[in-house]
């Protein structure tokens, strides 16, 4: 017997996208608590400059004239994660985000708009490389939210760097301004913070509620329709990404520090099972002073070099692929970290990386960390960064050759939609040749691993016999990506989250 502290509906255990649950369940007439592990309220959604979901065909991008349909988008979905995730799962990802925002968009305090970005993979069939796959929320005036301002995450630069924060919220902090200022205009729902799901409940093999750790003593939630797992990945976890096999390190990820993969302990102990514990999304990251490399993009210029002064990646790639470009060749024992950015002065010695999400520091610092390096000539450059001087000097030369003949044989960039995104269309390629050369470090950045629970398609999670287990639900990365080893599109991750979670609470709703 269990003396429970609070009893409702539904427990969600994390504050990002999966809060699109717990709003679903507080609009139908459930009650809810929320338990977040942290101060602030917004998981990695939070940080999300743009906050955006890939859901095609949804309200907001018919309204604009899109000419895609459902069965092209799923085409392209699954020519690019193939039959590593289950094909139903799939299908219910791509066709089931329009409901998720038709349902949103009913309620006034929800408001969309498109914001053109293209597939990551736009050689692959049916791919969208004029972005129609795409919204995201209109901002929100930061005093909208009265006295959850302060309790909402962000963004990067306030927590990293102790910069104000912003009047109007964008992205991510748009979204979950939102989703707050929603949850708490209904009666019955609790907001907990600083309360760390610590173990499930399970009475005759059903998840009936959990303990949740808190500063002042553990408390135990009764769930009495279903317990929803949206805590977020592990990789603030060091010890659990060295067992799963996750590259990179906890300091370099993008995620908040309360991600420890406490909810995926939790579940895998209560008998789930688990799968792509391996994977993150991944990306380059830009090395910073405090010796974190953070997420980075939008690169207009430069290239990347190994130890051996190579080039070795086109540096224009989707930035998860540029990611796991770097891993294989870790992997293979062809790449150490840091790898080098090299650039020419055409725009000063700050690297030409205009999304640093993090944002840079003055110079000087990273000069005195070592990161950043200047040189009157390339062998100079080679020669400061410890690769061999005759290697970067071919390397360049051939690059700029490549540039005057207007095509990157090499590695192709400049080939598909996205390499010339942040270019307004033109080829990506600009010439290495005005002195002084610098060079910049880059480590492997992620925004969060994607390896969690097992689910189906009503997002409940299954055991090792590919059974539901009565009550546990997963949305998010506690669960395992519907979209595999691959990342599709900018706003899949968010959109997976608040889709399965809306998902879980309309199967409990059915029960």
């Amino acid at each position: 017997m269990v003396d429970f502290d609070d009893e409702v509906d539904v427990l969600v255990a994390g504050s990002g996208g999966g809060l699109a649950g717990a709003y679903t369940a507080a609009r139908e007439g459930l009650s809810v608590a929320v338990v977040e592990a942290t101060d602030k309220f917004g998981g990695t959604t939070a940080y999300s400059g743009g906050g955006g979901v890939w859901f095609p065909c949804n309200p907001v991008l018919e309204r604009a004239g899109t000419d895609d349909t459902l069965d092209d988008a799923l085409t392209y979905f699954r020519a690019v994660v193939g039959d590593r995730t289950p094909a139903e799962l799939q299908e219910t990802y791509v066709r089931r985000g329009r409901d998720l925002i038709e349902y949103l968009e009913s309620d006034e305090r929800f408001e969309f708009q498109m914001y053109p970005w293209p597939d990551y993979f736009g050689a692959a069939p049916k791919a969208r490389t004029d972005g129609q796959r795409h919204i995201v929320p209109v901002p929100l005036p930061a005093a909208d939210l009265g006295d959850l301002r302060d309790q909402l995450r962000g963004p990067l630069d306030t927590d990293r760097l102790g910069a104000e924060p912003p009047e109007l919220l964008i992205g991510g902090q748009a979204l979950i301004g939102r989703f707050l200022r929603a949850l708490v205009a209904y009666p019955d729902v609790r907001l907990y913070r600083n309360a760390a799901l610590a173990e499930l409940i399970v009475e005759a093999g059903a998840v009936i509620g959990a303990r949740i750790e808190r500063p002042d003593g553990p408390i135990a939630i009764r769930a009495r329709r279903g317990v929803i797992l949206a805590a977020g990945g592990f990789e603030g976890n060091d010890e659990m990404r060295r067992h799963y096999g996750v590259p990179g390190a906890a300091r370099d990820t993008m995620g908040p520090p309360g991600n420890q993969g406490k909810a995926h302990r939790a579940g895998i102990a209560a008998g789930a099972d688990t799968d792509l514990m391996d994977q993150a999304w991944w990306s380059p990251g830009l090395t910073h002073p405090d010796g974190r490399s953070a997420f980075a993009l939008w690169f207009t210029g430069g290239i990347f070099v190994d130890q051996d002064g190579k080039r070795f990646v086109n540096e224009s790639a989707p930035y998860d692929r540029l990611g796991r470009a770097a891993i294989d060749r870790l992997r293979a024992g062809e790449l150490t970290l840091p790898f080098w950015m090299i650039y020419d002065d055409r725009d000063g010695v700050r690297p030409p990386v205009q999304a640093t999400n993090v944002s840079m520091v003055e110079t000087e610092k990273y000069e005195a960390a070592g990161l950043w390096h200047t040189a009157e000539t390339l062998d100079e450059l080679a020669a400061a960064i410890g690769v061999p001087a005759a290697n970067l000097v071919e390397t360049v030369q051939r690059y700029n050759a490549l540039v005057a003949a207007g095509a990157d044989t090499d590695f192709g960039r400049g080939d598909e939609a996205y390499d010339r995104a942040f270019s307004a269309g033109e080829l990506p390629l600009v010439p290495i040749e005005r002195g002084p050369f610098h060079a910049a470090a880059f480590g492997l950045s992620d925004l969060g691993t994607k390896g969690g629970l097992r689910t189906d398609r009503a997002a409940r999670v299954l055991d090792r016999d590919a059974t539901p287990i009565p009550g546990l639900y997963a949305a998010g990365n506690t669960m395992a990506a519907v979209s595999g080893t691959v990342y599709p599109g900018g706003g899949n991750p968010i959109g997976a989250s608040m889709l399965f979670a809306h998902l879980a609470v309309l199967d409990i709703l059915g029960r």
